[in-house]
């Protein structure tokens, strides 16, 4: 299991920092992991099947066939 930081969420999403925790309040995305008092990182599995689920959710919209 591997834990990444803002910046990586960021990178791997294409979101914007305030995007992310306006999903993360609306129960949208992955909750982070506290590490300490002033620090946090998410599950990397967690924001990867996010983005997986994105997309499937896209390819059923679209009517495409989907295999993930």
């Amino acid at each position: 299991m591997r834990i990444i930081r803002l910046k990586e969420v960021i990178d791997c999403t294409g979101l914007g920092r305030s995007t992310i925790y306006k999903y993360i309040a609306e129960g949208a995305f992955p909750k982070q992991v506290p590490l300490g008092d002033r620090c946090v990182a998410w599950v990397e599995k967690e924001v990867h099947d996010w983005i997986l689920a994105r997309i499937k959710a896209r390819d059923l919209a679209e009517g495409e066939p989907c295999d993930l």
